[in-house]
């Protein structure tokens, strides 16, 4: 059977009609100009190097891992570090199974900015102001019984001293549970929460928690299911969107390249004021082209087949759209409220996986018609899948006559390559434009002696044409000092517990409107004028979230 009716032509969307290899402007929102920065960063060993922002940028430090937490416990006494060891290895130390060579690294993760009155901090007689950056830390010390690392909620307080500056908001559930590492953060306003996403499978899935100290956390993985959900948005019916990254299996004779494991989640909720009251999970499915009428599915115990089926070389073809509809996985009204795998189900019931898609985001032109979203790919040089396969990753526009319907038309605008890969965060800075940012590894930063990079990408050009210019550059990511140590560490084996190479990760754009107007997608950006900011996280090192500024 067919997943839906054909339409009679793809111009039928109208004003949201998909161009070959783009997508057709709305006209709304000035173009952004930048310079670019011609190369990324090298990766050289015992190298440490600064970022290089395009010349019409500059970034200033609103956080970094090494400030005290105001509140801060034994635990979890630094923005960016845990207490388990030194910020920096003390002279002479040298790393050793079983023992810290200095405290693991928390890794703040995706910032979600918002302007609120009358919020409190640990200190009852303090001001803390008005304009607040909330992130989830994704790396921790491991618990002891789960094996999990542990994250926690803070709160950065931009209108702050240094003594107020970040704010311990939370570490464990109502239930007394440690919080997971976290990945992915949104603003809900309908039920005033904000949601958090960490991406560990089986054990993953979304928690929500109030906004102000101290924050009360609800895990609600029976509800919306475990997964390995990382990016999380809602559009304009109060439907939360999310992506799934989880590594497929690598190939036995595809040893490079990885199965296509995870999916597009759509949750329908009940009651928009109340999460907990239950709703409705669906996941992606597309329809094949080489099968007409057939789903693009998952095969267990197939991946080389997987890896370079004639599906995948389609869905990463410049000109080719592909029919699309949500299928359900599962309904609290009958299924109940127990934790349930959502990646498992994705594959019964016959979604489409992706090559571990990280964010996305809807175009922000108030119509909830157009889903962004980036997949990163197999993070390795050497892949067997190459572009063609969707190795290297890339950007996919999802669209629909409205962000319930159930059909809708899925292309592709970008194919990713060697110098344009492992994509990740996103943030459109207006209406046409949107800066993905790399996260490559460092596996993939020595293969190609190359840090991760951000990057505008244009809705509105054709990539398929040779003469369209590849995406700009704005940011050629560096490494901190403490991240070359690390990464030298990390090289040098013997159970060190953190990261090596900086990382790009929670660029956001935001006006911080905290009502129903102000979710992501809802009004054109206008970057840096009439309160619009922002931000991103280098992640590993030093832990430091900066704000982007304009030079002049």
């Amino acid at each position: 059977m067919r997943l839906q009716s054909k339409w009679i032509a793809i111009g039928r969307l109208g004003a949201c009609a998909v161009a070959v290899g783009g997508v057709a402007s709305t006209a709304q929102g000035a173009p952004q100009s930048f310079v670019g920065v011609p190369t990324a960063n090298p990766r050289t060993a015992g190298v440490a190097v600064p970022n290089v922002l395009t010349p019409e940028l500059m970034e200033t430090i609103v956080a970094q891992g090494s400030m005290k937490l105001e509140n801060g416990t034994t635990d979890f006494p630094y923005y960016g570090y845990d207490g388990d060891g030194t910020l920096v290895p003390l002279a002479g130390a040298l790393q050793a199974p079983g023992h810290n060579v200095e405290a693991t690294k928390t890794e703040p993760d995706k910032n979600t900015y918002l302007v609120l009155a009358g919020q409190h901090g640990f200190d009852p007689n303090y001001d803390y102001g008005t304009h607040f950056l909330y992130q989830g830390h994704e790396n921790g010390t491991r618990n002891a019984i789960t094996g999990l690392a542990m994250g926690y909620l803070t709160r950065v307080n931009l209108d702050a001293d240094a003594a107020h500056r970040v704010t311990l908001l939370a570490t464990n559930d109502v239930n007394g549970n440690p919080l997971p590492a976290i990945d992915g953060s949104t603003w809900y306003p309908w039920a005033s929460q904000l949601l958090f996403t960490f991406e560990g499978g089986t054990n993953g899935g979304v928690w929500q928690s109030t906004v102000d100290y101290p924050s009360t956390v609800v895990d609600l993985g029976g509800i919306l299911g475990r997964g390995g959900y990382e990016g999380i948005q809602a559009d304009s019916d109060g439907n939360l969107w999310i992506v799934e990254d989880v590594g497929g299996a690598k190939g036995a004779v595809n040893k490079h390249a990885r199965q296509p494991n995870s999916f597009v989640y759509r949750f329908i909720p009940y009651d928009l004021a109340d999460l907990t009251a239950g709703g409705v999970l669906q996941a992606l499915q597309v329809e094949s082209r080489a099968n007409p009428g057939q789903p693009i599915v998952f095969h267990a115990g197939q991946a080389d087949a997987d890896i370079l089926a004639q599906d995948q070389q389609d869905l990463h073809t410049y000109g080719f759209s592909f029919f699309t509809r949500w299928v359900k996985l599962h309904d609290t009204a009958v299924d109940g409220f127990a934790p349930y795998d959502a990646n498992a189900l994705a594959k019964t019931l016959l979604a489409t996986p992706f090559k571990r898609p990280e964010n996305g985001l809807f175009r922000p032109d108030g119509r909830f018609r157009q889903f962004v979203f980036d997949t990163t790919g197999d993070t390795d040089a050497t892949t067997e899948a190459g572009s063609a396969f969707g190795g290297f990753g890339a950007v996919f526009v999802l669209t629909q006559k409205g962000p319930s319907r159930n059909d809708g038309l899925l292309t592709l605008l970008f194919r990713g390559d060697v110098d344009h890969t492992a994509l990740d965060n996103c943030a459109f800075t207006d209406t046409s434009h949107v800066i993905f940012v790399e996260d490559r590894g460092d596996l993939l930063h020595g293969q190609h002696n190359a840090l991760d990079s951000g990057f505008v990408f244009d809705l509105n050009v054709n990539y398929a044409n040779p003469l369209t210019p590849a995406p700009v550059r704005i940011l050629a990511l560096g490494r901190d000092a403490s991240s070359t140590v690390d990464s030298s560490l990390l090289e040098a084996g013997n159970g060190f517990q953190n990261d090596g190479d900086n990382e790009i990760t929670g660029i956001h754009v935001s006006d911080g409107d905290p009502t129903l107007g102000g979710i992501l997608g809802m009004k054109p950006p206008h970057v840096f004028k009439g309160g619009w900011r922002v931000f991103y996280t280098q992640q590993h090192g030093d832990n430091v979230t900066w704000e982007l500024l304009p030079t002049h």
